[in-house]
């Protein structure tokens, strides 16, 4: 039997913990108080920050008590200047991508009705001269109309593709491609009108093996286009190493015979895909460790502005900081050591409140889920609202974790019951709703403020229109953070073949017939 005396101790003590678990909480509402107050009075980031989206309430964890069927959708006047710039910017690229749309239009009439007018022309100017059309020539009319429909759907299914990007320069094998084929019309052209318009050509079976002879040679450099465009690439000649020069994060890529612009556009579709969003608050740390350690060292003037030797002292201050900084460099792995494993406790520990929260408002469901056979069928829930009434049991330690772990910028309570109900809609388990904020995914699983209108700069040396060579380095720019390329030439692979005789693997054993008595 335990006295009263320690047992009051012992009262005492979980009392004190109790006090320091609040206090912790409270400690963490502020900064996260601070965060969004500083967020609040940041400038507007417009392409790759995920602080953009800062009208929401930081605290929804603590205010989400209730179940309502209402939202309010507002904008600041920062976001509305920030718009503003972004649709003037946007102005001449929309103008350089609906020109360059036209002309391709207008390029592909002409090379469509072109063989079509060499069959209708003669009709118009000499029917009287013309001779009849036999069984052959009129077997030529199917072979140009299947031919003109066959290239109609080719050229749609190159050419007139949605634009995945705006790129910086022209693509200079499309440029080369139109040329050639306007070049070629117009030869056809000429050559029409100087030996068929001009002398009125009665023979109407060559004016139509001339316009079959126009159609074949499109064909063919539709050919060429999909070579040139399509294959060529497609075998891997480069391995390009793009590195995030904010955290460092690396991944490894093979592109074919690419220009440098093309190549990054390959690498940023790749970016939004393979590469962890970029969370800017967990570099912060380090910033604030190094600047706690500079506040940690104070300079004292003892003699007064006014003593002329103050000068020779100020100059001389920089230099006593430095090296206090250098003699307590010795210590400092010490307190990031203790620092990280601080860290990682508490994130151990918020996760398994999270876990657990998680699972019971999943067991939750799905008792509510056996008991809708009983209910009238007006009393049933659908999964968004099934999703808003058990959103406030799971929200306190769903936003606890999250900014333990800097990701509640990424998730807005607006994304999360999305996240849930879509989850209770196909039936899945709580780990598989809580994968998504327990590991960090690419960028497009986040919502699109983080990544819809990004804007991306290329730098090179070289000219982007030039091809990728091995050595070569380009940096793609965003406002946050910039992504560094290197590239290296594929080996050439020398494999030999080494023969070896089957009969080289086979033996005799021999065994005596005689026995040792």
């Amino acid at each position: 039997m335990l006295s009263p005396s320690v047992m009051e101790e012992g009262d005492e003590v979980l009392q004190v913990l109790e006090i320091c678990e609040a206090v912790q909480d409270v400690k963490e509402v502020v900064i996260s108080t601070i965060e969004a107050e500083s967020l609040r009075n940041s400038p507007p980031a417009t392409s790759c920050g995920p602080d953009s989206k800062t009208s929401q309430d930081d605290n929804w964890g603590e205010t989400t008590t209730a179940v309502t069927g209402t939202s309010e959708h507002s904008l600041s006047q920062e976001d509305i200047v920030r718009i503003t710039k972004d649709l003037e910017d946007s102005v001449g690229l929309d103008c350089r991508r609906y020109v360059t749309r036209t002309i391709a239009v207008i390029l592909g009439l002409l090379v469509f009705f072109t063989p079509l007018a060499f069959l209708v022309l003669p009709h118009i100017l000499w029917p009287e001269k013309l001779k009849s059309c036999g069984t052959a020539c009129e077997g030529l009319f199917i072979s140009v109309a299947f031919k003109l429909l066959i290239l109609l759907l080719a050229v749609w299914a190159l050419f007139f593709r949605p634009a995945r990007a705006g790129l910086p320069r022209v693509f200079v094998f499309r440029i080369l491609l139109a040329v050639l084929v306007f070049l070629f019309v117009v030869s056809y052209w000429l050559f029409y009108s100087v030996r068929i318009l001009d002398s009125q050509d009665d023979n109407y079976q060559g004016i139509v093996q001339y316009a079959v002879s126009l159609v074949d040679a499109l064909l063919f450099i539709h050919y060429l286009a999909v070579v040139l465009l399509e294959l060529r690439q497609l075998q891997p000649c480069f391995s390009v190493c793009v590195t995030r020069s904010t955290d460092g994060e690396t991944r490894h890529y093979n592109l074919g015979q690419l220009s440098i612009q093309r190549a990054a556009l390959a690498i940023i579709e790749h970016y939004y895909c393979d590469f962890p969003i970029h969370n800017p608050a967990l570099l912060s740390a380090s910033k604030s460790r190094a600047a706690k350690h500079l506040a940690g060292l104070k300079v004292y003037n003892v003699d007064g502005p006014g003593n002329p030797a103050a000068a020779g002292i100020a100059q001389s201050q920089s230099r006593a900081m430095i090296a206090a900084a250098a003699r307590r460099r010795d210590t400092s792995h010490n307190e990031l050591y203790y620092e990280e494993a601080e860290h990682e406790r508490r994130v151990r520990k918020r996760r398994a409140r999270l876990v657990v929260a998680v699972e019971e408002a999943f067991t939750h469901i799905k008792r509510m889920q056996e008991e809708e056979p009983k209910k009238a069928p007006g009393d049933v829930m659908d999964p968004r609202e099934a999703a808003q009434a058990i959103f406030p049991s799971m929200a306190r330690a769903l936003q606890k974790y999250l900014r333990t772990t800097k990701q509640q910028h990424c998730h807005s309570m607006e994304s999360i019951q999305q996240h849930l109900a879509f989850c209770i809609t196909n039936n899945m388990t709580p780990k598989a709703f809580l994968e998504s904020y327990l590991t960090p995914g690419p960028t497009l699983q986040y919502g699109k403020d983080h990544w819809l209108g990004r804007r991306w700069t290329l730098i090179s040396e070289a000219s982007v229109t030039s091809g990728l060579k091995d050595g070569s380095v380009f940096v793609l720019k965003c406002v946050d953070f910039s992504l560094v390329v290197t590239t290296k030439k594929i080996p050439y692979i020398q494999m030999s073949e080494e023969y070896i005789d089957p009969k080289s693997h086979k033996f005799v054993l021999r065994l005596q017939s005689e026995t040792s008595v």
